[in-house]
């Protein structure tokens, strides 16, 4: 069972950002939810700030990170400041 550990966070090239920007925006208020992923999931951050648990561990991103979330991932999300970003499911 993947953790927070398996999430990638860096900050993305030219040629990423570009892709990115052909995806589907998600927007979401401040909250804490519980999420559970199905696919892999790539996003763009365009503004926000989140920080994501799975119990043990977290991690935390935002603005201009492109993040990776594995498959089989269970976790809870803090959204602490409104959150704007491009998102794939693969």
């Amino acid at each position: 069972m993947p953790t927070v550990k398996d999430i990638i966070v860096k900050k993305p090239s030219e040629e990423e950002v570009s892709k990115c920007k052909s995806w589907p925006i998600w927007e979401c208020e401040p909250s804490v939810f519980d999420w559970s992923y199905t696919q892999t999931e790539t996003c763009l951050l365009l503004e926000g700030r989140v920080t994501v648990s799975d119990g043990t561990d977290s991690v935390s991103f935002g603005p201009g990170d492109l993040v990776v979330f594995p498959t089989g991932l269970d976790c809870t999300w803090q959204v602490t400041e409104a959150v704007k970003k491009h998102y794939n499911f693969s």
